[in-house]
């Protein structure tokens, strides 16, 4: 009996994610000037308004409106005709300065005068109480679920297609959604049984030409990649004329495509949004410490697909609780997975920024088309560099 999967994936033009790159925009303008800086920013859009919420602690305040402007430009937002005026629209201010001497520590707490304090430190630092997921399967070179990379593969070129005057009249807004036909186990992509590209245009172009340019131009050389037939898949471009989008039609929230941004469902997700957010959250860089594990474990060849869920509360550096789900496609028992991984990691929330090198201005490259699967030097979380650490834990724990 065949299954079937699907994942969607949104363009940066789509409204929650205007407000994701907005958000990260902000902790990136803080991190270059500052690296220790923490920034908590959610934003919202909405036709002419741009809404910032949020504290920063750092020893200077930017031009936060400035900032929300300049990223709107740089998606193609460029005139209330589009679907947003960055220099026309409004903007609410309410991001605040705030002092640090709550119980999530005081700002550059982490600086020790000993090694001993160092790791007192470390121990005792974390961001937030919560958990996060991390998730890897080799059915992909990107360590992802195929009907996911597919889906944003094609939000991808749509954006490229439109920035290349490829198809110049399409505007920023756009979705995709794949789904993709199995066998009973999972373990093998038959072909694409539907496949959805909805992409906001102007007003100068037919449906007609919308529909068989997107096809030519975005839908086939995407798939074209994964040699996974299609011939017979229900594919949908632009069921309807698609002209009014982006902010203009719907408000954009920081942090509601939490699951474009990470497996398209195929995966778990611990909840928590990542955009928005300076490297000392748990929520964002202890989710990729966790794909950093699940990635490390399947290139290791010891899973097929492999979930790495991590606990933690306040005053605790390190996960109350670590879990590795292997889905019976393991090569070696679960548990010394698991153990390897306990080993060899070392999951404290400053150790993960320390090894990560997460204190700088990566974030608004980020915001769009999936935090995790992008061959780039700075997202760091993507090395396979703890593989053969792995196998050698695994090796020595088996003895």
């Amino acid at each position: 009996m065949s299954r079937y999967l699907i994942s969607e994936s949104v363009t940066e033009g789509h409204p929650d994610k205007v407000a994701d790159k907005i958000s990260d925009a902000i902790v990136d303008a803080y991190l270059a000037k500052e690296p220790d800086a923490r920034v908590a920013v959610e934003t919202v859009v909405k036709e002419g308004l741009i809404s910032l919420q949020g504290e920063i602690s750092a020893p200077f305040t930017l031009n936060h409106g400035e900032i929300a402007r300049k990223a709107a430009e740089e998606i193609g937002y460029t005139d209330a005709d589009s679907g947003l005026d960055p220099r026309g629209a409004g903007v609410i201010n309410n991001v605040w300065p705030r002092d640090f001497s709550s119980d999530l520590g005081d700002f550059g707490q982490e600086d020790a005068s000993s090694e001993e304090e160092k790791e007192h430190i470390y121990d005792t630092f974390v961001g937030d109480q919560g958990l996060v997921v991390g998730y890897a399967t080799d059915e992909t070179a990107e360590y992802l679920p195929l009907p996911y990379v597919a889906a944003t593969k094609l939000a991808q070129r749509l954006a490229y297609v439109r920035k290349n005057g490829i198809i110049p009249q399409l505007r920023p807004d756009g979705k995709t959604e794949v789904v993709v036909e199995y066998n009973e186990d999972l373990s093998r992509a038959l072909r694409f049984a539907a496949v959805l590209i909805s992409t906001q245009h102007s007003p100068d172009i037919a449906l007609e030409d919308v529909r068989s340019q997107v096809r030519e131009q975005v839908l086939e050389p995407v798939l074209d990649e994964f040699g996974l037939d299609y011939s017979r898949a229900r594919i949908v471009i632009n069921r309807t004329p698609f002209i009014q989008g982006g902010p203009h039609s719907d408000a954009g929230l920081t942090g509601r495509k939490v699951v474009v941004d990470t497996y398209g469902g195929i995966g778990s997700h611990g909840g928590g949004a990542f955009s928005g957010k300076d490297p000392h959250k748990a929520d964002r860089s202890e989710a990729y410490a966790a794909r950093w594990a699940a990635k490390n474990i399947v290139a290791a060849g010891l899973a097929h697909r492999a979930q790495v869920t991590l606990g933690f509360i306040l005053g605790q550096g390190a996960p109350v609780s670590i879990d590795v789900e292997t889905y019976g496609t393991e090569q070696v028992p679960r548990e010394i997975i698991q153990k390897a991984v306990e080993q060899v990691i070392d999951f404290r929330l400053l150790s993960i920024i320390d090894q990560l090198d997460l204190e700088r201005p990566i974030y608004y490259k980020t915001a769009a088309y999936g935090h995790f699967g992008h061959d780039d030097p700075d997202y760091t979380w993507e090395k396979t560099d703890k593989v053969d650490a792995l196998k050698d834990a695994v090796q020595k724990i088996r003895l």
